[in-house]
């Protein structure tokens, strides 16, 4: 799994905007999303972002997730496959922002928090470790133990009572409401998880709703480069 290597932020400011639905095989052909006619407004990426990727990637991908979630739980694996396709080239970067969904998964919310006290001790780099293993070991649908979240701070190596005075003083609550918020305006108050939005330089902020394929997510990255003239000659890589 691919770590991040550039910690540098990038400050995005979407200039356009292009919505897609959820898009369906009716064959084998991969195929990319569908813009329609709903605006969505994105907020621009900045220093409290977190990346993996070429921060100067001509494709940024912001997706809006929710550690509970099964389908945030298959897309991570997807991202990673996309990152590991074209981050060695610098084609795209990835930036994660918390949406869980209290109504549906309430643990969810604090699993986020969790993630940014890890991230808060680690750099960009444990947020990322500690968010896959969450990922990794929640049977979703609000099924995670809490006193899991502890052990992986544990497993990584973390201060614990650090991270535990983090975790119980609920330091990122604020932060992880607000990424809520920006998410549900973005979705036009139809937030579903996960839910990415593909910016590119000409402006297009271009939305995917859903778990899409690792296919469908390489087509429309693919047209997205060929569209601002970058080469795309990405690597293929395997599924796990």
């Amino acid at each position: 799994m691919q770590e991040n290597k550039f910690l540098i932020p990038l400050a995005v400011v979407v200039a356009g905007a292009l919505v897609a639905g959820a898009v369906m095989f009716r064959d084998k052909t991969p195929k990319t999303a569908t813009p329609t006619e709903d605006p969505v407004v994105v907020e621009p990426v900045t220093a409290s972002d977190r990346i993996i990727g070429n921060p100067n990637a001509p494709i940024i991908v912001v997706e809006y997730s929710d550690t509970e979630c099964p389908f945030c739980k298959t897309f991570q694996q997807t991202m990673h496959r996309i990152m590991d396709t074209y981050g060695p080239l610098g084609q795209v970067a990835w930036v994660y922002r918390h949406a869980p969904i209290v109504q549906l998964h309430p643990k969810a919310f604090k699993e986020a928090e969790a993630v940014e006290c890890a991230g808060e001790q680690g750099g960009n780099t444990m947020f990322w470790k500690y968010l896959d293993k969450v990922y990794e070991i929640t049977p979703s649908n609000n099924d995670l133990d809490p006193a899991e979240l502890p052990k992986i701070a544990q497993e990584f190596g973390l201060n614990m009572a650090t991270f535990n005075t983090c975790l119980e003083s609920g330091k990122y609550t604020e932060k992880v409401q607000k990424s809520v918020d920006a998410a549900i305006k973005a979705t036009n108050g139809k937030l579903g998880t996960p839910f990415s939005v593909i910016l590119s330089p000409d402006g297009t902020a271009l939305p995917i709703r859903g778990a899409e394929s690792f296919d469908v997510m390489k087509q429309t990255i693919q047209t997205l480069l060929l569209s601002v003239g970058t080469s795309t000659q990405a690597t293929t890589t395997p599924a796990n």
